[in-house]
């Protein structure tokens, strides 16, 4: 089994990921199930130049539609509702909608360089607080710019214990060290393997055990194929984790890594 924790659906920028190409990839490559968000929550373009109030989405909307995403494939899709704290806050309404739909709805997702913010900034934290009120763990886009960094969602999985936070990427474009040592030495913080390379995730089970790392891709980021070959057409790194992984660690933490954590840490 392989539930992949880190999928995408939407259109903005130029994320044209649809739900067909999520679902049909899934098929393809045997996936059981998947955490997805709504990308069209991005309120900052690649260059950090806010988009368009013409074009912006609002939260409610995004979120809705990453809900009705799953239950429309029930058992199969699971949300991760991507919220906007540089232009919006946490209203009744949402919280509503979200208590409402935990069946379907697995967690908060923050996107710092996408929102122009950093970790930690207060208009952050009121997510975090309702991810606290509400019993969701929190997934953050990691990267080695300073909104990003490990070091500040490190912070505030220290302020908030009883809020399990996953940083994906392990630190985009870095060497993965600094994030490993963080999930090592604070409880309720876990990792996913998105861009990942398996040398780090293999380390990380070495390090900090097999318990507190999940399978995820960014799919369908480079299409229909994201789990086979990325955008330039090379053999992806996620084919390492399918065809080579399972040779360098035990059984035990290859299906924790695959698919057993994410099934618990979900509640799937």
């Amino acid at each position: 089994m392989i539930i992949d924790t880190h999928v995408h659906f939407g259109s903005i920028l130029n994320f044209n990921l649809k739900k067909k190409t999520v679902l049909l990839a899934m098929e393809k490559y045997h996936v059981s199930k998947a955490i997805v968000s709504n990308c069209q929550c991005s309120e900052y373009d690649h260059n950090q130049r806010i988009i368009p109030d013409a074009k912006q989405v609002p939260m409610l909307t995004a979120s809705k539609a990453a809900i009705d995403f799953a239950k429309d494939n029930p058992d199969r899709i699971y949300a991760a509702i991507w919220v906007k704290p540089h232009l919006e806050q946490p209203s009744a309404e949402l919280e509503y909608l979200l208590k409402v739909h935990l069946d379907y709805v697995k967690a908060l997702k923050i996107h710092p360089f996408h929102s122009a913010i950093l970790f930690d900034d207060p208009r952050v934290e009121t997510y975090i607080a309702l991810a606290e009120r509400l019993k969701l763990p929190v997934i953050t886009h990691t990267a080695k710019d300073e909104g990003s960094s490990c070091k500040r969602v490190a912070a505030m999985a220290k302020k908030y214990p009883n809020v399990r936070f996953v940083m994906a990427h392990l630190g985009l474009e870095t060497d993965n060290e600094e994030a490993i040592r963080l999930c090592a030495e604070i409880p309720n913080l876990y990792g996913d393997t998105a861009w990942v390379p398996m040398e780090s995730a293999i380390k990380f089970i070495k390090t900090v055990g097999s318990e507190k790392l999940m399978f995820g891709s960014d799919m369908p980021i480079d299409g229909l194929d994201t789990y086979a070959t990325n955008k330039w057409g090379q053999r992806s790194m996620y084919q390492d984790y399918f065809t080579e992984l399972e040779g360098r660690i035990s059984s035990t933490d290859f299906e924790n890594l695959m698919w057993k954590n994410a099934k618990e840490f979900y509640g799937l």
